[in-house]
């Protein structure tokens, strides 16, 4: 008798857990939840709005690399039918050395900050590599790109694991090649 209770609250449950995963508030908590805790996206830049299991994802982001991540993982989410994408990239929202220096008569920065916050906007992290790399990936329909793994130091990406073909490594070695801030690509990858 115990364990039939016990059987029928698991059950009941699961259909709370289904029930809440596919409403509209939980889908809006579940794609919140992937987008801050992802490297890449933060969940502060991107406002997330779901009515009828319609998804729509709005703000700025820094790079088109944000923007293309947190699509993904918003279609990812379960329960979600479609994603309008209403993100904006801007360069311009990218962090700076937090330094002001002396304004200029006119109000300006100086052409020192100018130079040091251009210096910042063009550095790509090895995070944001590996990010937009593996969302290239996910995105190719002749790479499998859950099968690949990346790993970035210092601008070189490595790509691990198993693929189809040398077609499909040559893709990859190629997506990541043309990846913004990519210095050298190491492939050992392994035609299965």
């Amino acid at each position: 008798m115990l364990q039939r209770f016990a059987t029928v609250l698991s059950a009941a449950g699961l259909v709370v857990t289904v029930a809440c995963s596919r409403s509209d508030s939980g889908i809006t908590d579940a794609v919140k939840a992937k987008l801050g805790a992802d490297v890449i996206v933060k969940e502060s830049e991107i406002n997330v709005d779901t009515g009828k299991n319609i998804v729509t994802l709005n703000g700025t982001v820094d790079i088109p690399a944000a923007k293309e991540r947190a699509v993904i993982i918003a279609r990812d989410t379960k329960g979600v039918t479609e994603v309008v994408d209403d993100i904006v990239v801007d360069p311009q929202v990218a962090a700076t050395t937090g330094k002001a220096e002396q304004k200029s008569e006119a109000g300006d920065f100086s052409e020192k900050t100018y130079a040091g916050a251009e210096a910042v906007k063009d550095t790509v992290t090895d995070a944001a590599i590996t990010s937009e790399v593996k969302t290239k990936f996910l995105a190719e329909p002749g790479v499998s790109g859950l099968q690949i793994n990346v790993d970035t130091n210092d601008g070189v990406v490595t790509l691990n694991g198993s693929v189809k073909s040398k077609a499909e490594a040559d893709k990859a070695i190629a997506i990541a090649r043309q990846s913004s801030g990519v210095k050298r690509v190491v492939s050992k990858l392994q035609v299965s």
